[in-house]
């Protein structure tokens, strides 16, 4: 079964990141990088990514066949998106434990969500 394990960052996570010294900043990078060696060596590991400051993200609308964007930030947002993990795995617990290792999780901002087959949940 494939898990989508999304971390969040908001405010508080941002002033954490930024407030560590050189070594905490280290050790949480290094949780990232173990992380993916461990779910890569595994099998489990099919894709991770980073996401670009949400500054840079473009809000999209079609109305009758016109496209148009809008420029982020978008400061109705309180959390956004930072990072994913697509992973495969046999349960949702096994997910859960993977997630339980990303730092974010020490905030409440990382989410595992099963993630749905071309017939429905992929379950």
């Amino acid at each position: 079964m494939k898990y989508l394990i999304m971390i969040s960052h908001n405010q508080q996570t941002r002033d954490a990141w930024q407030n560590m010294s050189d070594t905490e900043r280290e050790l949480g990078f290094k949780a990232h990088m173990s992380l993916v060696e461990d779910l890569s060596e595994s099998g489990e590991l099919i894709v991770s990514e980073a996401l670009a400051d949400q500054g840079q993200a473009k809000k999209v609308l079609v109305s009758d066949g016109q496209v148009s964007t809008t420029d982020g930030p978008f400061p109705e947002v309180k959390e956004y998106v930072a990072g994913i993990y697509l992973i495969e795995c046999d349960t949702i617990e096994q997910a859960v434990g993977h997630a339980a290792r990303i730092p974010e999780a020490n905030f409440g901002l990382v989410e595992v969500r099963p993630v749905l087959g071309a017939g429905g949940p992929d379950m």
